[in-house]
């Protein structure tokens, strides 16, 4: 699956949010400092170019919709990051969080209770 810039997935969020909207509506939706109009539009159409959105004719405008669901989107981005950054490694990612103190102990529970439940 391909990578998203950081603007293509801010779009994409919008999105999955609403589950369909034209332009104006994904720009409504966007954080102060708001981009032009023009910027989103481009965006959504490269987003249409990657298989990312689809859209349907709705008067002289276009609705947006997204092809490609949040949790397939998410799960090919955290196999990259864990492929890229810890070499492929699930137990080395837990490990650096860990260490960095962003990852409390009973987080770490939560985990491995996920991962009992899947076995």
């Amino acid at each position: 699956m391909k990578q998203l810039t950081k603007a293509e997935e801010e779009v994409m969020q919008i999105l999955w949010d609403l589950g369909e909207a034209n332009v104006a509506a994904v720009l409504d939706e966007m954080p102060e400092p708001k981009p032009a109009y023009n910027t989103v539009s481009t965006i959504v159409r490269i987003l249409e170019t990657k298989s990312f959105v689809g859209f349907r004719k709705e008067g002289r405008g276009h609705i947006y919709f997204p092809l490609v669901k949040k949790s397939d989107y998410s799960s090919a981005s955290m196999s990259k990051m864990v492929n890229d950054y810890f070499n492929g490694s699930f137990k080395s990612m837990v490990s650096f969080f860990v260490k960095k103190k962003e990852m409390s102990a009973s987080e770490l529970e939560s985990i491995l209770k996920e991962i009992n439940k899947k076995e």
